[in-house]
């Protein structure tokens, strides 16, 4: 089981979007600034979680929220 994840910075403008095969393990990541993408931006908050079964369908939906429709989307979910 893959997730595909939305998470945003709770202090700043920011959204980051990425894929995991364990979701808790890696929002901790986050959050602990152990993530070098994300390091400056923590603390976070979960916006969007999909499961996927395998890992070629979840690269499709996280390159997809990733793209300029896929943020606006995310965009409305926070708004």
């Amino acid at each position: 089981m893959f997730y595909i994840y939305a998470i945003k910075s709770i202090n700043r403008n920011y959204i980051y979007v990425g894929m995991t095969d364990n979701l808790s393990r890696r929002f901790n990541q986050h959050n602990t600034e152990k993530s070098r993408s994300t390091r400056f931006y923590a603390p976070f908050k979960i916006i969007h979680v999909e499961e996927s079964n395998n890992r070629i369908d979840a690269r499709k939906k996280e390159k997809y929220l990733k793209s300029g429709a896929g943020k606006e989307f995310l965009k409305l979910k926070i708004n």
